[in-house]
């Protein structure tokens, strides 16, 4: 996939990158500064020498292997390692104060990039990056047009991926109500929600959308325990397709609707980030796809793009797009696919606008 700065790009029906099971930690995870937990693969050399590449990350609160975006992100950081013969590392969050000292640990070591993941990271990357010029910052969901030319934001059109997503929903809902749990309401969550409402509707006019989104706080990326009770009332109220979009507390949501009555036959369920079927295996029963962003693929090129002294400041756009049916695809009705795959084409080459703002 080639990035391009400012542009947005829709692949068609995308596999996403398969994940690693545990974020590709080789060590015992150990209590870090600032109250992170650090793990990955130890570095060899120092990173301050001419001669040794090191790459680290930084986890929006919840883990690495949050079977979505974090995990998502350290995957192409090890991809990029693999073709870079980068050491590598990376820092859990687990409160958001500690994201300047856990950004720190790094800059003190002089590591080369560091990868920053979350949008609610932006601030603290910013600063970090301003007072660090030498070091190359990455950072994943966060738009960074306006800041120094050592920092670049990956970012994506959420709204084009919900749209797909809510599109096949309102093709499949007979209840005519399907429902979004979701994770803190930040942009790249609201541009998927505003995007699968966007999508539901305009494949069936009279379908109701139901939002619900977790309360602000630490927690509200890795909370399955809220995602599965949240997903259980909206099954109770009648909707029969559920959108799980926000990490863990996605994943509860998804693995709520597995289990209910109906699970695959009547009632389903479209994941996140990644193609979560190769993820959440708990989901299989009511998974008929994932709206995706390709974030291991964009990840690791801006990273290979820093390597080579190629990597400009500024937004770039990675690509989006619906996950493989997977199970699915012979039970789905051949021109639901039909129409889903004309949306996913006419979002592609712009015939087809969201229409979605965030005021």
């Amino acid at each position: 996939m080639k990035l391009a700065r400012t542009t947005a790009a829709l692949s068609g029906v995308v596999l996403a990158a398969t994940l690693a099971a545990c974020g590709g930690s080789t060590g015992n995870p150990n209590a870090g500064g600032g109250g992170g937990a650090t793990g990955g693969a130890a570095p060899a050399g120092d990173c301050s020498s001419a001669e040794v590449f090191c790459v680290g990350m930084v986890t929006d609160m919840g883990s690495v292997d949050d079977k979505s975006f974090n995990q998502s992100a350290w995957e192409g950081i090890e991809a990029a390692a693999k073709q870079s013969g980068a050491q590598t590392k990376y820092i859990q969050t687990t409160d958001t104060k500690d994201y300047a000292s856990n950004l720190k640990q790094f800059t003190d070591k002089k590591y080369d990039v560091i990868v920053t993941v979350g949008y609610v990271m932006a601030e603290a990357t910013t600063t970090a990056a301003t007072a660090n010029p030498q070091t190359k910052f990455i950072g994943v969901d966060q738009a960074q047009a306006k800041v120094t030319d050592n920092v670049a934001g990956l970012v994506f059109p959420e709204d084009q991926a919900g749209y797909s997503a809510g599109y096949l929903a309102g093709l499949m809902t007979k209840t005519n109500k399907v429902a979004q749990v979701l994770g803190m309401q930040i942009p790249p969550v609201e541009k998927y929600a505003k995007g699968f409402e966007a999508g539901a509707k305009a494949a069936n006019s009279t379908s109701n959308v139901s939002i619900v989104y977790h309360p602000a706080g630490d927690n509200a990326f890795s909370d399955p325990v809220w995602g599965a009770n949240a997903a259980k009332q909206q099954l109770a109220q009648g909707a029969d397709v559920v959108f799980g979009a926000g990490g863990k507390t996605g994943n509860g949501a998804l693995g709520e609707v597995a289990k209910a009555k109906g699970a695959g036959t009547s009632t389903y369920c479209i994941g996140v980030d990644t193609d979560q079927w190769l993820t959440v295996p708990e989901a299989h029963p009511c998974l008929v796809t994932s709206a995706t962003k390709l974030i291991s693929k964009g990840t690791s090129e801006l990273i290979m793009q820093a390597k080579d002294g190629k990597m400009k400041g500024g937004d770039f756009t990675g690509d989006v797009g619906l996950a493989p049916f997977h199970d699915f695809d012979a039970k789905l009705p051949p021109d639901v696919k039909t129409k889903v795959g004309a949306v996913v084409k006419g979002l592609s080459d712009g015939s087809i606008k969201t229409g979605v703002t965030l005021g």
